[in-house]
């Protein structure tokens, strides 16, 4: 069987088609997820942590560089084809992601308390993509729904 153009045909013959199966939303629950999660925490990592009324300290400067490469470990997490792997890369960016900015927040109130300084939005990025991270890392683990 050819087209028109001369070209075989792609389409099985007689009606019967053939379609991979694959899951809505394309990828296994949980990949979209943890490339969020990987994005607010690559972004929060060079953002303002703390601001204080003599200038902004930037993530940068200090834990926001571990914040960074535990996010390009997310990055590859999406990627891998092994969902075991990607539930460790997951997990272990939700922990570094939770950790660190937790632990600024507590070494500030344990120095000045809460007087002179607030979170900045890269330390709010940070928090949120590791609980994201954390969350799919669950997903990815439980695996696919069955219908």
């Amino acid at each position: 069987m050819t087209t028109r153009a001369g070209a075989p045909a792609t389409t099985a013959p007689s009606g019967s088609r053939r379609t991979a199966a694959r899951p809505r939303g394309g990828g296994e629950p949980g990949r979209r997820s943890l490339l969020g999660a990987s994005l607010l925490v690559l972004f929060g990592s060079f953002m303002p942590w703390v601001d204080t009324p003599l200038g902004t300290v930037l993530g940068g400067q200090g834990a926001g560089l571990w914040t960074f490469y535990a996010c390009m470990l997310g990055l590859a997490g999406v990627m891998v084809p092994l969902r075991g792997l990607a539930v460790a890369q997951a997990a272990l960016l939700g922990v570094v992601a939770l950790a660190l900015p937790l632990w600024q927040v507590g070494h500030l109130l344990s120095l000045v308390g809460t007087a002179g300084w607030m979170p900045g939005p890269g330390l709010v990025l940070v928090l949120g993509g590791g609980v994201l991270a954390c969350v799919s890392a669950v997903r990815l683990h439980r695996g696919p729904r069955e219908a």
